[in-house]
């Protein structure tokens, strides 16, 4: 009879501690992250574009918080997905040249959300590697509304990841954009090739719109919407030049919108200044995790929270032309860029910078510019010549020139400046293992298709 009452009061006593991690495990929030492909962060209604129709993403914005300083630090697929997973900078986690894959052993939020409870799955494009460090559930689009609703008391991230708008922009109708009436940006020569390319890539963000609205209706209709972390971001700048495989902000900069009901005020928009490597560490931090050793991000949920305004006071860039299509046998870009200023290190100045668009440009436009140039056109003949042609020292005064089009380099009274940020930059790349033109000729041992 004691025995019998010994165990009945046991039982009696552990009932709390199960209903505890019952509500624990509930109060873990599900992740969406939804990625576009070479999408220009400024390319939404949400960004404040004047053309580009995107009525999902402005949604979103409308219904979470929109940051206006996201960057990733390398303006290409492979290594800015691999830092989005990984929390950890491109020349440290090894995958830092295009089509590269991370060192063995390297843990990915895969990992870290496993051991906190959730299933963790992917659905499109991968374009990293090797396969143990990026172990996702491999999700069809036609089953990510299984994926979603397959058990309400486990939680789940369920990565999605577009190809579009990546080139050949052969999505979407560009008939609903008119090349003429179109705005371009400044870092762009006007010519009809230039407007009608535009329009197809237009197209193309447009039907990636459409994406992010299906995964939304996925979302709300599961009823959990409220516990779900939405995020959506563009990935980097488009194929144009100033854009991917640069270091300035049309390749570096990203947009972010994270929506979460039951946390993250509607409507919001912060300044804060965050980056792809952040992403992983401030996911844990939601999912009730302990800080991770060995991350170059940190969390930015008190952010989100509207606990704080501000993160970062410095973001860095990197580069890696070896290996890419096309590319310059070595042509090493760093940055380093502050809320107001941007400083570019171009390594082996010397050399010509050279890729796939000067050499098989598929979005029909180059070709024009050069023509342009060769006809007399001072600005299109100064913007051929200074994509392929660079200083090594590059600053921006990002307030007054946001296109960064002005070189202060050689203005001395921005001497101090650049030799303070010049000194931080390679700091930097002294705790990362950089060690520049070095690292870039071994940029092809890093490379490999294996487990794509």
């Amino acid at each position: 009879m004691l025995r019998h009452c010994t165990l009945i009061i046991a039982l009696v006593l552990l009932i709390p501690f199960a209903s505890s991690a019952g509500a624990a495990a509930q109060d873990r929030p599900n992740i969406v992250l939804i990625l576009a492909d070479d999408q220009t962060w400024d390319c939404s209604g949400a960004y404040g574009h004047p053309d580009v129709k995107t009525p999902n993403i402005d949604r979103l914005a409308s219904q979470g918080m929109r940051f206006t300083h996201c960057f990733t630090a390398t303006a290409m697929c492979a290594p800015t997905r691999q830092q989005l997973y990984t929390g950890i900078f491109p020349v440290r986690n090894g995958a830092y040249p295009n089509h590269s894959r991370v060192y063995d052993g390297t843990k990915s939020i895969v990992h870290y959300l496993r051991d906190l409870g959730y299933r963790v799955g992917l659905a499109g494009k991968k374009h990293f590697g090797p396969r143990d460090s990026f172990p996702f559930e491999q999700v069809k689009p036609k089953e990510m509304k299984a994926f979603i609703e397959r058990d309400a008391a486990e939680p789940y991230c369920l990565v999605i990841t577009s190809n579009s708008p990546h080139l050949p922009w052969s999505s979407g109708d560009a008939s609903q954009y008119d090349p003429e009436e179109l705005t371009l940006p400044p870092y762009l020569i006007d010519t009809p090739e230039t407007r009608v390319a535009l329009t197809k890539y237009y197209a193309e963000i447009t039907d990636f719109d459409r994406e992010v609205g299906q995964a939304m209706k996925l979302v709300d209709a599961s009823g959990r919407a409220g516990d779900t972390i939405f995020i959506y971001t563009s990935e980097q700048g488009a194929q144009f030049p100033h854009g991917k495989w640069t270091c300035y902000d049309t390749g570096l900069r990203t947009a972010l919108v994270v929506r979460w009901p039951r946390r993250v005020k509607a409507g919001s928009v912060s300044d804060a200044m965050v980056q792809y490597v952040d992403m992983v560490p401030t996911l844990i931090d939601a999912a009730g995790g302990e800080p991770v050793d060995g991350l170059d991000g940190r969390s930015f949920l008190k952010v989100l929270l509207g606990k704080a305004d501000a993160h970062h006071d410095v973001v860095f860039g990197v580069h890696t032309t070896r290996g890419i299509i096309n590319g310059s046998p070595s042509y090493p870009i760093r940055s380093i860029r502050t809320r107001d200023y941007k400083l570019i290190w171009n390594l082996q100045h010397d050399a010509p910078f050279r890729n796939v668009l000067q050499t098989g440009d598929r979005g029909g436009y180059w070709e024009s510019w050069i023509a342009r140039a060769e006809a007399g056109d001072a600005r299109a003949k100064r913007f051929v010549h200074a994509y392929q042609h660079r200083p090594e020292f590059e600053l921006y005064d990002l307030a007054a020139d946001p296109h960064e089009l002005n070189n202060l380099a050689d203005d001395p009274s921005q001497a101090q400046r650049i030799a303070g940020l010049h000194k931080r930059l390679e700091a930097w790349m002294k705790q990362q293992g950089d060690e520049g033109i070095a690292t870039e000729l071994r940029a092809n041992e890093r490379q490999g298709r294996k487990g794509r």
